[in-house]
């Protein structure tokens, strides 16, 4: 016992280690793939080796190819770093190692995701009934939502999607953004309704669905199983669609409003946002990151539905040996896994370290960072291409050719990393402020890295 003590402790003194090194170390940094990938092969020894030994090879192998995404001037990929309180839970919950597909396997775990999933559709915004369904990320969290959307849309065309599939059912419209993420395709073709299933509406300047034009696609469509796809948060821009608009459009014509709120939901927990997400409580559904603006962990996520009843039917199952289980949907009657770490501890942990103030200060200290770098970057000469309304800001350095070239120095150079993107047909550098951590003079440093380096 007291082996797997110290081992236990060896491993929190390196995690803390690393934790602590990121204000200072490179963010990011030209890695030898090969040779890093020569340190984790070999052959699989015959014997057995001490477990301190293995972690200390882990260490020593690993440390080469670790990039400092949770450190305060990581800014690629809308990416947060996990706050202290919450990778301290999900160091206890790996050590607790609880399966979290229900109250008979883990009673706490389901306990935490119900009290966290309470406390977030509270700070979001959400009807308090709705169902909270914990995933691992926005993929996840659109299949879930995108799933309970297909249940319905087909049920209330006398169709059962979960007992006769899809072939021969009604043919399901789904109406989204041209500038809709990625996953949400994806997810069309993991429930097997395709991607010629959906039509593209055209989107406004900032790459906001454009309400004449939805209200136009949904006239001309006609009746019939329909989901619409909204969104809070662009990916590039940060821009959101009118909810309130949207949402009251879908359902006058009876179709099924998802969120696609993967990192811009999060504006409603802050007064100051709060008006870019007005009316999400009316939507049918919603997806939401927690290791994006919430830094939490990876991977947390959260798939809420305003029918509960429609969520479970969409994603839940039942077996003989699954004894003691029943009532009120949770846990695994909510998502695709069923052997489910129990995330919702770090959520829980998360959320009390921060507390209400916490997160809105959050959200707002992060959307006034992002507007620091947009005026330093345009103070340098630079092009700032998008409305900065969220935490994410686009820049541009020139033709196509010399941004990427300032994109790659950047993230070659360590100060900071960012990544590259295509917009409305121009390469620009990306810009995402997710971070707890970062402060004005991580902005102002990476401001001045990236104007030496353009020049």
């Amino acid at each position: 016992m007291d082996e797997l003590r110290h081992l236990f402790r060896r491993a929190a003194d390196h995690a803390a280690d690393y934790r602590l090194s990121l204000p200072d170390r490179p963010v990011g940094v030209p890695v030898d793939q090969a040779a890093l990938n020569k340190a984790f092969a070999g052959p699989l020894p015959h014997a057995s080796t001490p477990p301190e030994q293995v972690l200390a090879e882990l260490v020593a192998a690993a440390e080469p190819g670790l990039v400092a995404t949770a450190g305060p001037r990581y800014f690629g990929f809308v990416v947060g770093g996990a706050s202290p309180a919450a990778t301290a839970a999900d160091m206890l919950a790996t050590g607790w190692d609880q399966i979290a597909f229900n109250a008979v396997t883990s009673p706490a775990a389901v306990a935490a995701e119900t009290a966290a999933g309470t406390w977030l559709k509270e700070l979001l915004g959400i009807p308090a009934t709705a169902s909270a369904g914990f995933v691992t990320g926005g993929q996840a969290a659109n299949t879930a939502g995108l799933a309970a959307a297909r249940h319905q849309v087909l049920a209330d065309a006398g169709w059962d999607v979960e007992r006769r599939g899809l072939p021969g059912a009604p043919a399901v419209r789904v109406f989204a953004g041209a500038e809709r993420h990625a996953t949400i395709d994806r997810s069309l073709r993991l429930l097997g309704l395709g991607t010629d299933t959906l039509r593209a509406v055209p989107t406004g300047p900032q790459g906001a669905i454009d309400p004449h034009a939805l209200a136009a696609a949904l006239r001309d469509a006609g009746p019939g199983p329909t989901i619409v796809c909204l969104q809070a948060g662009n990916v590039n821009t940060g821009a959101c669609d009118d909810l309130r608009r949207a949402c009251d459009l879908v359902h006058r014509y009876g179709g099924w409003a998802h969120v696609d709120g993967a990192f811009g939901l999060w504006a409603g927990a802050s007064p100051v946002t709060r008006h870019l997400v007005d009316g999400l409580e009316a939507a049918d559904s919603w997806a939401c990151d927690g290791h994006k603006w919430l830094n939490l962990p990876y991977d947390t996520a959260f798939a809420f539905c305003a029918r509960p009843d429609v969520h479970a039917a969409a994603m839940s199952y039942a077996a003989a040996y699954l004894v003691g289980c029943g009532g009120v949907p949770a846990g695994a009657d909510l998502t695709a896994e069923s052997s489910r770490r129990a995330r919702g501890f770090a959520v829980w942990a998360g959320l009390r370290e921060l507390g209400r103030d916490g997160v809105a200060a959050l959200v707002e200290r992060c959307c006034a960072l992002a507007r620091r770098f947009a005026d330093g970057l345009t103070a340098a000469g630079f092009e700032v291409v998008n409305d900065v309304v969220l935490n994410q800001v686009l820049v541009g350095f020139g033709d196509d050719a010399r941004t990427d070239r300032v994109v790659a120095a950047v993230q070659a150079d360590g100060t900071c990393w960012a990544g590259g993107t295509t917009w409305r047909g121009r390469r620009l550098m990306r810009i995402s402020v997710s971070n707890a951590t970062t402060t004005e003079a991580d902005v102002d440093r990476s401001v001045a890295a990236i104007a030496r380096l353009a020049r």
